[in-house]
């Protein structure tokens, strides 16, 4: 496994990311294959283990901790996450923190991170009472390293600027979500540029933006790879097979070269079209409606690339109350979305294709009446 230098240790630089693991058809995590993809794993030399609150509605703490439970606790590393993006009441950073410790069965976690900072929630994370705690905790020695993630706003990167001035002292490391695409769209390369200032190595998410680079992993990875200020490549790995092609892949994957280099740039800028969904699924708990947001956005962008008459197909298939039209334009999707896609906008731009557009039952009725004529003709 290809390493990294991370203060005084040697960092495998492949982590798995415990958002999209594995399910059953009944959406209960399937704790057997997780179980054997930490196997795996451990042995391909993978000791960074990725987990967060939200995670599959709490329970991604719940299986690791369970399946880490069985191994060694110096043998691998288990980073999670405070989820003061989520706006919780009622409850304390000290309450969080000690169920999160109790659902992972651990004494304390490796890497701990302030969750997605950004503009709506900025002052959740420079409140007195959130990181006080947290750097007590690292005292206490329950935090061995303390950082935080962050989906900044591409036209602007305030938030961002903002946080490293004020609270970047203390934090270790920063995740953020880099891959070829967003090495401009998202402003990635103005991110490393602004964390190698700040002395503050770089966590990757997203490095295949959620499925979407899936056609030149290789490439992908090793364009992360030519980032010298990148430690750890976090990949939400969902079955077994991709885990051991990955791990194969960061046994001996160098840099790219120059001209591949340009090469994968310039494949971003033919692709910058439709919006930048990442199907993390922070819109869909707060959508009054109960929409799938995340499978809309991505017909939405299938529709903008020319996909052909499928993704029609699909929003013709869904109940009407599943339909971009039953958005109410509420905005609350807007708000929790780190990519900071204008969602009600893009549901209305999406009803109005799909109004506009021929629908399959149509063609269907078309070729019927047809055929029908064929027939009659030859009588």
């Amino acid at each position: 496994m290809i390493t990294r230098q991370f203060q005084d240790v040697s960092m495998p630089v492949l982590g798995l990311g415990l958002m999209r693991l594995p399910t059953l058809e009944n959406g209960e995590i399937d704790e057997p294959q997780v179980a054997e993809m930490v196997r795996t794993a451990l042995d391909g030399g993978l000791k960074y283990f990725d987990t967060a609150y939200p995670y599959h509605g709490g329970k991604s703490e719940l299986a690791i901790g369970k399946i880490l439970e069985q191994y060694p606790r110096d043998s691998f590393y288990l980073a999670d996450k405070y989820p003061g993006h989520q706006h919780l009441t009622g409850v304390s950073p000290k309450e969080i923190f000690e169920e999160q410790l109790e659902k992972c069965r651990v004494s304390y976690f490796d890497f701990y991170l302030l969750h997605n900072v950004n503009e709506g929630n900025f002052n959740v994370y420079t409140s007195d009472e959130v990181i006080p705690y947290f750097l007590e905790e690292k005292k206490k020695g329950r935090i061995r390293h303390l950082g935080f993630s962050c989906h900044a706003k591409a036209d602007g990167l305030e938030t961002f600027l903002q946080y490293l001035k004020d609270h970047g002292d203390p934090m270790e490391f920063c995740q953020i979500q880099l891959n070829y695409l967003d090495w401009t769209l998202q402003e990635a390369k103005r991110k490393v540029e602004l964390l190698k200032a700040a002395g503050l190595p770089v966590w990757v998410m997203e490095p295949l933006r959620g499925g979407k680079l899936i056609d030149d992993i290789p490439g992908a990875f090793r364009f992360l790879l030519s980032i010298p200020e990148v430690t750890v490549i976090l990949s939400g790995m969902s079955n077994l097979q991709q885990l051991k092609e990955n791990l194969q892949l960061f046994q001996d994957a160098g840099p790219l070269t120059d001209q591949e280099w340009n090469a994968l740039l310039e494949k971003a800028e033919a692709m910058k079209n439709g919006v930048p969904c990442t199907g993390c699924r922070y819109c869909v708990e707060g959508c009054p409606m109960g929409l799938s947001i995340p499978t809309l956005l991505s017909t939405y962008n299938e529709m903008k690339t020319g996909a052909g008459l499928s993704p029609i197909m699909y929003l013709e298939g869904l109940p009407e109350e599943k339909r971009p039209h039953a958005c109410i334009a509420c905005g609350a999707c807007a708000q929790a979305c780190p990519q900071n896609i204008e969602i009600p906008d893009v549901m209305a731009e999406l009803a109005d294709i799909y109004d506009h557009s021929k629908k399959w039952s149509e063609i269907c009725k078309e070729r019927e009446e047809a055929a029908k004529a064929l027939k009659e003709a030859k009588k």
